[in-house]
């Protein structure tokens, strides 16, 4: 796969299982498509570039399928939010999302 990334999306939306990407609505960032181990490296990479949301939201509502790679690429974010001292928050937590982060005892970290 040879996606180029501009501000967090991918060019190309015809690849398979290729992250559409954090876009920025309004205050806040909304997640479209997958992240998991096959994307998960580019996706982080991408939106590495986007300054944090202003209203310090970020929608996964359309954030699937994930897998463990999802969560911590959410964790990374959360601490480069720490980092610039700037609140985020996750909403709208897909269930496989919150099952898994659950699962690795992080839960309060993302819905915190």
């Amino acid at each position: 796969m040879n996606a180029e990334y501009d501000a967090g999306r991918v060019a190309d939306e015809d690849v398979p299982g290729a992250f559409r990407g954090f876009r920025i609505d309004g205050d806040r960032w909304v997640c479209d498509g997958p992240i998991t181990f096959a994307n998960a490296e580019p996706v982080f990479e991408s939106c590495r570039e986007l300054p944090l949301p202003p209203g310090g939201i970020v929608d996964c509502q359309a954030l699937h399928p994930v897998d463990s790679a999802a969560v911590a690429v959410l964790l990374a974010l959360k601490r480069r939010s720490m980092q610039e001292q700037k609140r985020l928050t996750f909403v709208n937590i897909t269930p496989s999302l919150h099952t898994l982060a659950d699962l690795y005892g992080v839960e309060d970290l993302l819905v915190a």
